[in-house]
């Protein structure tokens, strides 16, 4: 008897454990994470529902979703990705640009006065963080850069490569390198403030950091198909739109 009701307990802890999260799960680039942290505050303060956001670079994030992560909605540093995960039917809805990006070097040391793109040709820079640019819309804009000011081969043997640009700016700001590039985002962020000096990438070396992001499919009797539907919404509501616009974002 004693068997019988530790077995029918041990069952419904285990229905209890089933029961899948009711919290919208937000894919976001790394590039956003500290900007998102801020929207998630304002969503469930205004809507009363919970928001999990994971972290990672938009072609990781990307490679998840392909392998069927539980996600809701995907927040990318880029349009490509998002557009992919359409093409390949992963939503019902095309993706929609969110905000555009701006590209800084960025340094501990080096005093703002010197730091400029040409100073990572010289001795006084050893190595230079870039975020990984196969995975990273921010690091893909730095290799653009490099080229255009034809510095890519004098510094190419000085590049360390980051999986994110979240890996990227913990290589800056510990020094482990004397400079690097990574997103404006970044820099303004409370978590980064007086860490290091950094200078804005002239825009036109780089093609623009359109950033979009993405409804993922979700069935129809999904219990988070409606909330996952109104955070959608909201991260081009006004409010929103207030919150990138503090952190650099157009």
């Amino acid at each position: 008897m004693n068997k019988l009701r530790i077995l029918a307990l041990f069952a419904v802890f285990l229905a209890g454990c089933s029961k899948p999260s009711e919290k919208i799960v937000v894919a976001t680039a790394a590039n956003v994470q500290y900007v998102m942290k801020e929207i998630q505050q304002e969503f469930e303060k205004e809507s009363g529902k919970k928001i999990e956001i994971v972290v990672a670079s938009s072609g990781k994030l990307t490679t998840q979703i392909r392998e069927g992560a539980p996600f809701d909605v995907f927040v990318s540093a880029d349009t490509k990705y998002p557009e992919e995960i359409f093409k390949n039917g992963g939503s019902d809805l095309k993706p929609e640009v969110y905000a555009s990006g701006a590209l800084v070097l960025w340094s501990k040391d080096i005093p703002e006065t010197e730091l400029k793109p040409e100073v990572l040709a010289t001795d006084q820079v050893k190595k230079i963080a870039v975020p990984n640019p196969k995975t990273a819309p921010y690091g893909e804009a730095a290799v653009q850069a490099l080229n255009a000011l034809k510095l890519y081969e004098q510094t190419e043997k000085k590049l360390v490569y980051g999986e994110s640009i979240a890996q990227t700016a913990q290589y800056i700001t510990t020094g482990s390198v004397e400079a690097g590039f990574n997103a404006l985002s970044i820099v303004l962020s409370p978590e980064m403030k007086g860490k290091g000096h950094y200078v804005l990438v002239d825009s036109t070396l780089y093609k623009p950091i359109q950033q979009a992001a993405i409804l993922l499919k979700h069935s129809e009797t999904s219990p988070k198909k409606a909330s996952s539907e109104q955070f959608y919404q909201f991260l081009y509501s006004a409010k929103a739109k207030a919150i990138f616009k503090r952190y650099g974002y157009k």
